[in-house]
């Protein structure tokens, strides 16, 4: 989900999100009625789905610039104490 259309009041579920993904396929940039057509698609006017394509073309740019921090994903301990790493790598070990 794009996060500058969040900030902007425009509040979308996953399920909204994913109908604007796949509108944005089916509706092509040279489609007659292209932003109606997506805005239908997943029920939000046609000013909240442009303002939704900005801030996602906005995040992606940042995303390519490297200006998004790549997370700091700490291992999940497992109620019997190992982390997923270990979980993967012991799953991986073949003994001799």
């Amino acid at each position: 989900m794009a996060s500058s259309s969040m900030a902007r009041g425009s509040s979308w579920t996953a399920k909204q999100n994913k109908q604007f993904e796949e509108a944005l396929v089916m509706y092509e940039k040279d489609t007659t009625h292209r932003w109606h057509n997506i805005a239908r698609a997943c029920g939000k006017t046609v000013d909240e789905v442009r303002r939704h394509y900005e801030a996602l073309e906005k995040d992606i740019n940042n995303i390519e610039t490297d200006r998004v921090p790549i997370p700091d994903y700490t291992p999940i301990s497992t109620n019997r104490g190992y982390t997923n790493d270990h979980r993967l790598m012991m799953k991986n070990l073949k003994l001799k």
